[in-house]
């Protein structure tokens, strides 16, 4: 296995210096070559945000491929205890609106113990009782409740939380070791939120991205589900930053550097997988200004640095 020549992350890390970009760390994985690491502070787990959502989105795939649940699937049909509170419309919800960010809602549903206005019941209730704005499947909007009823679903569909699930299928194949995933105050993963990885560990999931749900020659995700999660995507509504207008798969970013996709939590967690490099670079940081300046010098400073692109 190659090396990577001495010096390569040297420009990115005088960006994080000089624009104080607050990164934690720097994982750098292209095929072929041996990974390099550079460290700002100790590889501690770190809560990924919204780079939780990526692992939900994977547990969906492998939960298609076991046959539990399929794209097409009403969320409502899950939850038959709720169909006479729920909003009209909420019977054509389906699992790609969901993964899709496409449930209809005209704002979001806070899954966090911090934020959430609804701790006082079922959150899956008050998610389906939210009146639609908008047919589910015609328009974008970015919603935790959709990632954690994705969590919901799958629980419902096995009879595990999404995090007992995982488990045995993805974090034990990938030498992940006990992973800590905060659940809603009943007692099911969030799904959107609340898992903590180490930058490394964290790396490991984009690996898997880059390979088509492959890791160490067994399929863990079927390759047609990893396909699609990249390339069905939708228009981005709501956000500013370039790098939140390229468009939204299966709870996974476009990139605007090449065909690249990315995991993607809040303060600059990052898993970007450069298809065309075969290359993965994973980031965790607290950055609270423009957390995208962080991708900015990935493309800036590590991309065209790497060989044989």
């Amino acid at each position: 296995m190659r090396c990577f020549e001495s010096g390569l992350l040297d420009g990115f890390r005088l960006r994080v210096a000089e624009k104080q970009l607050g990164v934690y760390g720097i994982h750098l994985y292209k095929e072929g070559y041996a990974p390099l690491q550079f460290r700002f502070r100790s590889d501690d787990r770190t809560h990924l945000f919204s780079g939780s959502k990526a692992f939900t989105s994977v547990a969906v795939g492998i939960a298609i491929g076991e046959g539990r649940i399929s794209m097409a699937d009403a969320v409502l049909s899950f939850f038959p205890e709720f169909a006479g509170e729920a909003a009209q419309g909420a019977e054509k919800i389906t699992v790609r609106d969901l993964l899709q960010m496409r449930a209809g809602h005209g704002g979001m549903l806070y899954t966090t113990h911090e934020q959430s206005q609804y701790t006082g019941g079922d959150w899956a209730k008050r998610f389906l009782s939210m009146p639609a704005v908008h047919p589910a499947g015609t328009r974008f909007l970015y919603d935790n409740g959709c990632s954690y009823m994705l969590s919901r679903v799958l629980e419902k569909a096995t009879g595990e939380t999404l995090k007992e699930y995982l488990v045995p299928r993805l974090f034990d194949p990938l030498g992940i070791p006990n992973p800590q995933w905060h659940t809603c105050p009943d007692g099911h993963t969030l799904g959107a939120t609340g898992l903590f990885l180490s930058t490394e560990e964290f790396s490991r999931l984009g690996r898997l991205l880059l390979f088509q749900g492959e890791w160490e020659g067994k399929e863990l995700v079927p390759a047609d589900y990893i396909r699609q999660a990249a390339e069905d995507t939708v228009t981005v509504e709501g956000f500013g930053d370039p790098e939140n207008q390229a468009g939204y798969g299966y709870q996974l970013w476009g990139c605007t550097c090449g065909n690249a996709y990315r995991a993607d939590g809040k303060f600059g967690q990052y898993s970007v997988v450069f298809p065309q490099q075969r290359a993965v670079v994973t980031i965790t940081a607290h950055n609270e200004g423009v957390a995208n300046d962080i991708l900015r010098a990935i493309y800036d400073e590590v991309i065209p640095r790497l060989p044989d692109c």
